[in-house]
Order: C-alpha cells, then sequence, then structure tokens
C-alpha cells in the first residue's frame, strides 16, 4: 500500500487539473500544509519534470524549482523518503571544501537549512556549532591557510588559530601534537531526515517508483514505471547510490560515474559531562577522522586509508539497509579519535554504523545535463557532502532546468568532464578506493591520480616513457609533465610534494630554455579534434552561427575563436583550421571532448549532409616549438619553413620523413615560434623518431606540459577551464579583436557582447608579475589566490607558474573595481589597473605585484639583455 501527500498550493491548470506536485511514496510526512491520502495512487499521465530520488538532493530540487515557480513536478521514490544515505548521514554542513563552488553550495546549504525551521516550523535540528580543521603538521596548516584566503574572498568566516585557542572551543580535543586550525564559526549541524521532510513540504509533493527510463529521438520522452506511464520534458536522476545503474537502464545508455564504498561512524551514549550541543565540529584531516556533538555523546567516522568498494555488480534492493559492524575495519579511526579525544576512553558505545556512500573518481559531485540527451540531468556522487552540498546543487540544477544555465560556473562538478570512458565497473571500484581515503589526504599542487591510469595513451608513450617523460592524467589521457634527465634521483623526485619550490624546477627551466633557444618537442595528442564537412555551405554557416570569429577565410588559415552562450561567455575555446571549402579541423582543450561535442551537435540542424566527426583517437599531435623547429621540418620536408614560405596560423598538408598527409600548423599555443603536426597514428613512431634524429644536430629534447603551463602564461595566454570559463566573455579577457563585430553574421552571443560594449566591461583580465617574493624560501602562488588593490580585495588569480624568463613568478586572474555608491557594479578602465597598488595573498602573506594588460616579456628581455651586457662590460673591463 501506498499513500501520496497532496498540497493546498496554488494548482496547475494544463498538465495537472487538480494539483500541483505530486510524491508517492510509503512514508507518510504530516504537516499543518499536507493532507494524507491512503491507498494506491496513480501516476499523472505528464509532467513538465520527474525527479527519481526522494532523498535530501532530489527533494533539494524540487524545492528551488517551486521556489521558481514550476508546479508540474513529479518525485518519484523506490521506498520511503529519505530512506537512503540521507537517513544515515552525519548531519554535519562544512565549508571547508577543496574548490570554490563546493564552498558557496555548502554555504549557501548552511544558510538554506537555518531558514528551513522558520519557513516550515518543522524543527530541523539546525544548531550553529562551528567546526574546527586541525593541523598536525606545517603543511597542513599552509593548506587550511590558502582556504582561509579563498573563503575570505567569497565572504565567508574563518579565523587562523592557535592550539591554545582550540581547548578553550573544544575542551576534550588534546591539542599536544598540532601547530594550529582553521575555526570556521558558521558551520552547523542539523537532523538530515528532518531537513529532508522540510525540502519535500515546501516542495508540495511525494511518489514512489521502480522505473525504466525510455528515451526517444535524443529528447527526453516518457518514463515508464510500475504505477503507469509518465509523459516529461525533463528527468532528474537523484538517485544516489543507483544513479549509475539508473542510467544504463535507458535505450541511450546514459553514463553517471560513481562507486558505492562502505562509510563508518560511531555514536556514543551521553558523557559524563554531556556536549553541549553547541561544541564545535572537530576535522581531523591528518588523523582521518571527524567528530560531532549528538545528544550528549559524540558521533565519530573518517576516511581510511583502506576502504571497501561494494555494489560493483550493482543493487537492487528497495531501500539501504543499514550494513554489518565491522570493528576491525574501523580500529584505526578509533585509535585516532581517542589519541585527540582521550577522554573518550571511558565512553559507552551506542552504535557503529556501517552505511553506503556514493563517490565520483575526481572527488567531485555530478551535476548538469547530459550529453547526447537533452532534458536528462543528473545530480548525484556526494562523496559523502551530500548534506552540505545538497542545498547549493539543488538550487544550481533547478537553475539549469529553468533557464538553461546556472547562475554559477559549475564547470568543475559537469557531469560532462567525464565521458564513457570512466564508466567502466573496475575503473570506478579501483578509483573509488583511492579518492575515499583523498578525501582527507594532504593535497599539494599539481598531485596526481594513481588508479585507472594508462587508459587513454599515445602512440609514443612507451617510447617517451623509457626517456624519463613523468606523467598526468588529463580526461584519462597520459601526458607527460617533464623528463627526468639520466642520473636524477627518481624516487625523491617522484615523492616530491610541497607548497614550495619543487624539486622538478631545475628539470622544466632547462626544457623552457631549450623551447626559447633550440626546439623541443611536446607530444600533445590529447586534445580534442573534431572535423567538420559538409557537401555546401552548411558547414561554414553552422561555424558562422556557433563562433564569434569569422570563420569565412581562404583554405588553409587557422581561426582563433571562441565558441559562446546567449550570455557571451566561453563555452569552448578553440582553434579551427579550414582545410577545403566545406571541412573544417576543429582544435580544442582536452576535456572539451565531452563538452564541445555536446555543444556542437545541440545546435547542428538535423541536415544529412552536415556531419561531424570526433577523430581525437586517429592523430596524434606533436608540438615542436622553438627557433630551430624550421630547420628541423626543412630538412624532413623539403620544404622551406621560414615564415615568408609559410606564415603564422596557417596549416599545409606535407609529408614528415617517409610519411604523407601531415598536418602542419604554424602555431604552439606558447607564443614562441614553431608548428603543431597532426599525425595519423599509423605515422606517429615514425615522424616522432625523424624529428628526433634530425632535430639532434639542432639541441633538439622532449619537454611537458609543465614548460608549456610556463611558456603561455608568461605569454598572457589564456586557457579554458583554468582562465576562462561560461561566464568570461572576449570583451572581458582582451579578446574582443576575435569577435566579428563588423560582419552581418548573428552569432550566438553576440547581442550580449554589443551590450557589454555599451554598458562597459565590470571585470578584466590581468597579468601580475610578484615582486619582492623568493621563490627559494616563500611560498608559491598556485591558482585562486586572492588579488588586493590598494588594499581592498579585488579579484583572485587563475592560473600562475614561475617564467624562467622574467625570473619572477607571473599570475593570470579578473580584478573589478569597488561598485558604485548605490551597489551597482563599475565599468573598469585601464586607468584603474595601471595606477592601482597590487598584492597577492598567498596563505595569508601578501606579496606586492605589477599589473598588466598586455605581456611582460618583451620589456623584462630588454633589461635582462641590458644587465648582460652591463656584467659583460665590467667583466671585459676588470
Amino acid at each position: 500500500m501506498c499513500s501520496c501527500v497532496r498540497s493546498s498550493r496554488a494548482l496547475s491548470p494544463v498538465l495537472l487539473p487538480r494539483m500541483g506536485y505530486r510524491l508517492l511514496g510509503r512514508g507518510l510526512w504530516t504537516s499543518p500544509n499536507c493532507k494524507a491520502v491512503s491507498g494506491d495512487s496513480q501516476l499523472p499521465s505528464q509532467a513538465r519534470v520527474v525527479i527519481c530520488g526522494g532523498g535530501i538532493v532530489g527533494t533539494s530540487v524540487a524545492y528551488h524549482l517551486a521556489k521558481l515557480g514550476w508546479t508540474d513536478v513529479v518525485l518519484l521514490e523506490q521506498g520511503r523518503l529519505g530512506a537512503g544515505t540521507t537517513r544515515l548521514c552525519a548531519g554535519i554542513i562544512s565549508v571547508a571544501k577543496p574548490i570554490s563552488i563546493e564552498c558557496q553550495m555548502a554555504n549557501y546549504s548552511c544558510s538554506l537549512y537555518q531558514k528551513l525551521e522558520e519557513e516550515t516550523g518543522i524543527a530541523t535540528g539546525y544548531v550553529k556549532t562551528g567546526s574546527l580543521c586541525l593541523a598536525q603538521n606545517q603543511d597542513r596548516f599552509i593548506s587550511l591557510k590558502r582556504l582561509a584566503s579563498r573563503l575570505k574572498v567569497m565572504g565567508i568566516s574563518c579565523n587562523i588559530i592557535k592550539p591554545k585557542e582550540v581547548a578553550k572551543l573544544h575542551p576534550l580535543v588534546n591539542i599536544h601534537d598540532l601547530v594550529g586550525a582553521l575555526h570556521l564559526p558558521a558551520d552547523a549541524v542539523v537532523s538530515p531526515p528532518e531537513v529532508n521532510h522540510a525540502l519535500a513540504v515546501v516542495a508540495a509533493k511525494q511518489g514512489n517508483s521502480n522505473s525504466q527510463l525510455v528515451l526517444d529521438k535524443q529528447l527526453m520522452d516518457f518514463l515508464e514505471t510500475d504505477r503507469g506511464t509518465i509523459k516529461c520534458a525533463n528527468f532528474v536522476n537523484c538517485a544516489g547510490q543507483w544513479a549509475y545503474e539508473l542510467g544504463q537502464l535507458s535505450e541511450t545508455k546514459v553514463s553517471v560515474p560513481l562507486h558505492g564504498c562502505e562509510h563508518f561512524y560511531l555514536l556514543t551514549k551521553p558523557l559524563q559531562e554531556p556536549l553541549p550541543p553547541h561544541t564545535p565540529v572537530v576535522i581531523d584531516m591528518d588523523g582521518r577522522i571527524y567528530a560531532r556533538p549528538w545528544q550528549g555523546g559524540l558521533l565519530s567516522g573518517g576516511f581510511e586509508k583502506n576502504p571497501k568498494p561494494i555494489f560493483t555488480e550493482g543493487r537492487n534492493q528497495l531501500e539501504i539497509q543499514s550494513m554489518q559492524e565491522d570493528w576491525d575495519h574501523f580500529e584505526p579511526m578509533l585509535s585516532s579519535l581517542l589519541r585527540r579525544m582521550p577522554i573518550l576512553e571511558s565512553a559507552e558505545i551506542h552504535q557503529l554504523v556501517n552505511c553506503p556512500e556514493s563517490f565520483t573518481p575526481d572527488m567531485r559531485c555530478l551535476m548538469g545535463e547530459t550529453p547526447g540527451v537533452s532534458g536528462c540531468y543528473v545530480l548525484a556522487g556526494m562523496n559523502s557532502s551530500g548534506l552540505a552540498f545538497a542545498g547549493g546543487a539543488g538550487k544550481y540544477l533547478a537553475e539549469w532546468i529553468t533557464y538553461g544555465y546556472p547562475t554559477a560556473n559549475v564547470w568543475p562538478l559537469d557531469i560532462k568532464r567525464f565521458g564513457n570512458l570512466q564508466s567502466s565497473r573496475t575503473f570506478l571500484r579501483h578509483r573509488v578506493m583511492e579518492v575515499m581515503p583523498l578525501l582527507y589526504e594532504l593535497k599539494v599542487p599539481r598531485w596526481d591520480f594513481q588508479t585507472g591510469r594508462q587508459l587513454r595513451t599515445s602512440p609514443l608513450y612507451d617510447r617517451l616513457d623509457t626517456q624519463g617523460a613523468r606523467w598526468m592524467e588529463k580526461h584519462g589521457f597520459e601526458r607527460p609533465k617533464y623528463f627526468v634527465p639520466p642520473g636524477k634521483d627518481l624516487l625523491s623526485l617522484d615523492q616530491s610534494k610541497t607548497f614550495y619550490k619543487p624539486d622538478w624546477f631545475d628539470i622544466v627551466g632547462a626544457e623552457v630554455k631549450c623551447c626559447k633557444e633550440a626546439v623541443c618537442v611536446i607530444d600533445m595528442s590529447s586534445f580534442t579534434k573534431f572535423e567538420l564537412t559538409s557537401t555546401g555551405d552548411q558547414a561554414l554557416e553552422l561555424l558562422q552561427h556557433l563562433c564569434s570569429n569569422d570563420l569565412d577565410v581562404p583554405v588553409g588559415h587557422i581561426i582563433h575563436t571562441g565558441m559562446l552562450n546567449e550570455r557571451g561567455g566561453y563555452e569552448n575555446d578553440c582553434s579551427v583550421v579550414r582545410l577545403n571549402k566545406n571541412s573544417f579541423f576543429i582544435i580544442s582543450p582536452t576535456d572539451q571532448q565531452v563538452h564541445c561535442w555536446s555543444w556542437i551537435k545541440k545546435h547542428m540542424p538535423n541536415d544529412p549532409h552536415l556531419h561531424l566527426e570526433d577523430v581525437s583517437w586517429k592523430y596524434t599531435a606533436l608540438n615542436l616549438i622553438g627557433p630551430r623547429a624550421m630547420d628541423v621540418l626543412a630538412e624532413l620536408s623539403y620544404v622551406s619553413m621560414t615564415p615568408e614560405h609559410f606564415p603564422s596560423m596557417f596549416c599545409k598538408e606535407m609529408s614528415v620523413g617517409y610519411a604523407n598527409g601531415i598536418r602542419v600548423m604554424s602555431m604552439t599555443h606558447t607564443g614562441e615560434p614553431g608548428f603543431m603536426l597532426y599525425i595519423p597514428i599509423e605515422y606517429a613512431l615514425h615522424v616522432y623518431n625523424e624529428v628526433v634524429s634530425v632535430g639532434q644536430k639542432y639541441g633538439i629534447r622532449n619537454a611537458g606540459y609543465y614548460a608549456l603551463r610556463s611558456l603561455r602564461i608568461e605569454k598572457f595566454f589564456a586557457f579554458w577551464g583554468q582562465d576562462l570559463d561560461t561566464f568570461t566573455t572576449p570583451l572581458e579577457c582582451g579578446r574582443e579583436f576575435r569577435v566579428k563585430f563588423d560582419k552581418d553574421t548573428d552569432f550566438i552571443g553576440r547581442e550580449a557582447l554589443l551590450q557589454q560594449r555599451q554598458d562597459g566591461v565590470f571585470r578584466r583580465f590581468i597579468m601580475l608579475v610578484l615582486e619582492d617574493h623568493d621563490t627559494e624560501l616563500d611560498l608559491w602562488p598556485w591558482w585562486g589566490e586572492p588579488i588586493y588593490r590598494n588594499g581592498q580585495l579585488a579579484g583572485t588569480t587563475t592560473s600562475s607558474a614561475y617564467s624562467y624568463t622574467l625570473e619572477r613568478h607571473v599570475c593570470l586572474g579578473f580584478v573589478s573595481p569597488p561598485p558604485g555608491p548605490e551597489g551597482q557594479p563599475t565599468p573598469i578602465t585601464p586607468d584603474f589597473i595601471n595606477r592601482g597598488d597590487y598584492e597577492v595573498d598567498i596563505a595569508g602573506q601578501r606579496y606586492p605585484a605589477k599589473a598588466k594588460l598586455y605581456p611582460f616579456s618583451s620589456l623584462f628581455t630588454q633589461q635582462k639583455r641590458r644587465k648582460e651586457d652591463m656584467e659583460l662590460t665590467n667583466l671585459q673591463g676588470k
């Protein structure tokens, strides 16, 4: 028997003439605004949105859709409302998260849950406890200081405190091994089932389903359930542990890469001196534990080094039941808890809870519209932070469904950052065994996952590996970071982890020097590569509509362009080559493979004469960088490669060595001279060997992406996903010259850019060179550091690198002027940028910086040469 809770809210006259929302389920929630109706209930025949999953994530989406005015929504739950992971959640809401968008979501969730009691009259158990993030060593303390700087940018209250202050705030904490802590006074605890209940009451709906998705023509069409069929325009997969399996049920399978692990926490009975409910939450990441007050006692869990993955073969139970205790497995965390709070030696145990949690391949949740199926959305894979993220994530997804985009940059969470290649159950099982411990592991800049590797490799992988390549992974593709010269201590280099000057500093410096003075070769095969072809002008017409720059150029020309959204923000940043009149080669960043494909397909007309193909796997890409690159290629092709015969941003199909059909392009993505070679994979090893063999006389060497990063940042080159996102316009990053304002072409985003040009730009992408910063002794900037102008917060960095040319650190980032008298944004001017005194905050320490709107390279190179000439003159004089 199932029951239905019906709402007395305003009713929809179109789809559901007698109801606003409906949720079918076994559990009955009662409130003054709801009425229980017993007996079997039939589903409506159609709805604008169907949400699958009645946990706190699903009810949050329903709540926020209701707030946005939606009245035709059905929420389906296979068991009781909130009977899954929500019921077993530890109830902690903390803003101490690794990336900014997660901090924003947690901060919003905390505010939302606080006001729910007032909004609904339902006691949610909300208590503002604050939290203490402890540091047992200096590296952890540095990471907390970096987090504190980032939180202050978002207006979130936080304080770096000493161990003695920790003891004052939490009398049970043993502080003997602490070096400091981060205090977050606004963090809180709640009762997750009650929050879930309150959200459901506001959304005013309930439901039950054992469902199969049926997708038709790549559009969400209808949902078949054990209660009938619902036609729907939008479907939201909030199924938590079952999100992966639910995605596989549809005719067009939807990849939802997550996997379950067992998660343990301990409940004690009330202590002899019961803990006050406002006692701060303790997060001891070095000890791998957390602890919060619970009914006069303590709730404590953690993230162990040896997690236990579960449900690899799937799970079909209607409800998540508490699994078996495993005291042997929990023992290391219990020992850590007793070291941190020795008084608990005498505490009585109430229960050891074992519950499943779902984790994703990169420790970030999955959000957004799925690629290839319009109207199908996912919000799942919360990595044991479902309560903290649910409020903010539900808000952003509801905006996405309503407006077509969220009001914040959620690319780090977008499900399109993954493809089908990450959906292997074996891959997911192995990866989550690494992910779960990493939640509390100290993560220094540029750390890499160790599991699920060598999934996608270049044909040159083995060859480069034997030459000392050290690898990182991007979208499953192995890419060289740098190359260790013979004789180096490989073990110490591989284990180097620091916020300071890294051990690879001199190696990358030598690669950069070679790029500038001789020639280097970098394997860049991971780049996304598409071919768009047509029988007539269809390909050109589509690109002219999608791209902000003019693609109607002579054959062989390369155009750097953005693909913009209606707001003028970058959906993609790419290089497009016109191969012939009706054929184009599109090159995009590695992690844009799924997103870019989805964006193009979304706007492609259903025309059999227009064809888009992903050819990423067909070509190996070699980047030949340096002044001697033209000599190497000239010798291999017997063709002059000088700028007079091979101008910049041009493409020719040539022979290189014995291989024909090599697409040679005069660009390097760094601003340095050189060429990109796109080589059919069967020729890759031959061409590489020939290039290296001929290049020996010109001083050739292998280089990696760390050298590439240094080169591109000192040249003020912005990269999508790091510096550019869906809210960044060409006018904000100095790329107005790449917008075809002078053409009578109605490309996506044109109206927004014209309006922005009229109203003014309110933020600007700038370059900052650090001054009075000791590379050897001071902490390095990496990304996300606050930027101050004349002592006031003005923005944040988006990327940074050491410039071996300038012999200083270079940061890229955005700054904005303070709002006007009435709080309105103020247009930014060159004077604002050029006349300010700038500082970059690195873990609480501010360093002066020089800001510019153009690269420093030419100026500093001239000064450096003058300095070297003076030193040479002085030496000769002696």
